[in-house]
């Protein structure tokens, strides 16, 4: 692959102003269908709806309302509610952009208008903090959240530029980041917030509007992190990132989204300054926390009091948070890797990501969500009820609404974008990352257009067609993601048939008429998976993957508690297609001691069955369950 570097377009979430991977301008991918496709049709028709429709009765977009008439009032939830109407505007600003809904783009004028009405003269905009009743501006930089939420608005903000390249809200999120330099710029106050997010913000905000001041803004953050500005807390600094300087860490550590988002900003940073340290440091840690703190679904975190990473190895599946929001920053740190150094690695991590540690989130329906994402649920969840609210942490199935409820609506935005990550081009062609049935349309810096339709079953199926719909006057190129676990992959051109190193692009050069198809056929037969020695929660146990998905044991479909078998790794899996993968079990009784579950190493293992597993994202649809992902062997 060339390592030239290209110039930026208007693009999705992220632009950056040079990279080895440009990501396509919006609109030139376009979801048709498939699981993606049906997956954006619903957020759009029901996880919007159903977010904006939670906000407004619980009082949370109603917060703007009261700030603005400048009378006292009672704040409706957590100090950091109105990140979530801002996450809201993002997604409804993508939706706009690929849909133009009328209806959506009279709800999402009405609501900013609202936002609008509640800030202050020099910019400044929280509901939580400022007023004469309340708790001063930047008077709780380790938990209020006002940087973290303001950099949420301003994402929104970049959404509607890049999608209607103007608006009221852009207006106001300016005004803020202008408000933002004043006050914590070189010659202002030296301070970060308590939960990173304003970087990327900001680089993305200097980006699309060229204003620099942003860029260094968010370089001053970055740069004071690790110095021990914020004041310490039980879980230690490294709760805040605040421990070490990011450009000298060795790991992701800590508070998990927290430090993915400022790792994410980090790599911006790094990009638009031209530092290679930090970029390098960015990277060294991305490849220590995969390599040693990741879960098998892509999750991370692994400690419920603290939402934070374990130590190396420490992946209990039965504790594990993995928080929803984790998945999706670490999807957002990944995709700016995968832009900066062109290394499918971080493509594959975005595949493993997406398919198990995001979409486990949304219930079928998209009117329920999980918050922490278990491999291992010991016992039969609870219902939740439609109408009420749910502790964040505590739901064991997936709930309509929590008292925090940052996660549906990062997936909403990040729904709404989806498209975004599936492809990207160089000065000599496209790459093709993530696949789906979609159209893709694009021309490249030199002025050739290229486009292909692309149709495949994936993730069930992995069979992918490119069929060229554009005619080149010369050859260009074009490269095919060949995932990590694909072994055996083949890619068909006009030419023959040739074999696709698996964790590899397989590259075709040619001059394309319209018509010339291109088949990647991948494997994805179901395989067992066993974890690393050292995660010794999980030793003695397999998992089943297929193709890019996790599979589960539900005790739905095993009539019995999940806990009362094992899996007999000797006897082949039977793959009978996504829907009909199973695994030989049996029952397998210790010798206990007296009033102890311990006893002889003598065992009786009695048969039982195959047993169906499912896709691990579609587990606790069908109602309460016990579930495991790793099955274990003795």
């Amino acid at each position: 692959m060339s390592l030239t570097h290209v110039t930026a377009s208007s693009s999705g979430p992220v632009s950056p102003s040079s990279s080895t991977l440009r990501p396509l301008p919006l609109g030139a991918v376009r979801l048709v269908g498939g699981y993606w496709g049906d997956w954006q049709q619903r957020n759009a028709d029901t996880v919007l709806a159903h977010c904006e429709t939670w906000m407004e009765r619980i009082g949370w977009i109603g917060n703007f309302d009261a700030a603005a008439t400048g009378e006292p009032f009672e704040h409706a939830g957590i100090e950091f509610v109105d990140s979530e109407v801002y996450k809201l505007l993002e997604a409804m600003a993508w939706e706009l952009g690929r849909s133009g809904d009328p209806q959506l783009a009279d709800r999402y004028d009405r609501l900013v208008e609202r936002v609008a009405a509640a800030q202050d003269d020099d910019g400044y905009l929280h509901t939580s903090f400022g007023r004469s009743w309340q708790r001063a501006r930047w008077s709780d930089l380790e938990w209020g959240h006002e940087l973290y939420s303001m950099g949420h608005l301003i994402q929104a903000a970049v959404a509607r530029l890049r999608t209607a390249g103007g608006g009221l809200l852009v207006d106001v999120a300016v005004r803020v980041a202008d408000h933002l330099v004043e006050v914590f710029g070189r010659d202002g106050r030296e301070a970060v917030c308590g939960h990173p997010e304003i970087e990327p913000a900001l680089v993305e905000l200097g980006r699309a509007t060229g204003d620099h001041r942003y860029v260094l803004l968010a370089r001053t953050f970055v740069e004071r992190r690790g110095r021990g500005l914020l004041a310490p807390i039980e879980y230690g600094q490294e709760y805040f990132q605040d421990d070490v300087p990011v450009r000298r860490a060795e790991v992701l550590r800590g508070h998990a989204v927290r430090a993915l988002y400022l790792a994410a900003g980090a790599v911006d940073v790094a990009v638009e300054t031209g530092d290679a340290e930090l970029l390098h440091a960015v990277e060294r840690q991305w490849e220590h926390t995969v390599a040693r703190r990741t879960y098998l679904t892509g999750a991370m975190g692994a400690h419920h009091q603290d939402e934070a990473f374990g130590a190396d190895f420490e992946l209990p599946p039965d504790r594990e948070y993995g928080e929803t929001c984790a998945a999706i920053a670490s999807n957002m740190l990944s995709w700016r890797l995968l832009l900066e150094t062109g290394d499918s690695k971080y493509a594959d991590l975005i595949e493993r990501t997406l398919y198990n540690a995001v979409m486990v989130a949304p219930r079928e329906d998209g009117r329920a969500f999980f918050y922490a994402n278990t491999l291992h649920q010991r016992v039969e969840g609870t219902v939740p009820p439609e109408d009420a609210i749910s502790a964040r942490a505590l739901s064991s199935l997936r709930a309509p609404w929590f008292e925090v409820s940052c996660c549906p609506t990062n997936l909403a935005r990040t729904l709404a974008s989806v498209e975004s990550v599936f492809a990207t081009m160089t000065a000599s062609g496209l790459q093709l990352h993530q696949y789906g049935d979609y159209d893709v349309d694009v021309t490249l810096p030199d002025g050739t257009p290229i486009g292909f339709t692309v149709r495949s079953g994936w993730p069930y199926d992995g069979a992918v067609v490119l069929t060229a719909t554009t005619a080149t006057d010369a050859p260009v190129t074009v490269q095919l993601r060949v995932p990590a676990w694909a072994d055996g992959a083949e890619l068909e051109t006009p030419e023959g048939r040739r074999a696709a190193p698996a964790g590899q692009l397989v590259t075709v050069e040619r001059t394309f008429v319209v018509g010339d198809r291109l088949t990647l056929t991948v494997p994805v037969q179901a395989r067992l998976t066993v974890p690393d020695p050292r995660i010794d929660a999980v030793r003695g146990t397999v998992a089943v993957e297929r193709g890019p998905l996790v599979y589960a044991l539900e005790s739905t479909d095993l009539g019995q508690d999940v806990g009362d078998v094992v899996v007999l790794p000797e006897v082949p899996v039977e793959d009978h297609g996504a829907g009909d993968v199973r695994v030989a079990v049996a029952t397998r009784s210790v010798e206990a001691g007296p009033g102890l579950p311990y006893g002889s190493p003598e065992t009786e293992t009695t048969f039982v069955d195959t047993v169906r597993l499912v896709p691990y994202a579609t587990w606790g649809n069908r109602g309460p369950s016990t579930m495991r992902v790793f099955l274990p062997t003795v």
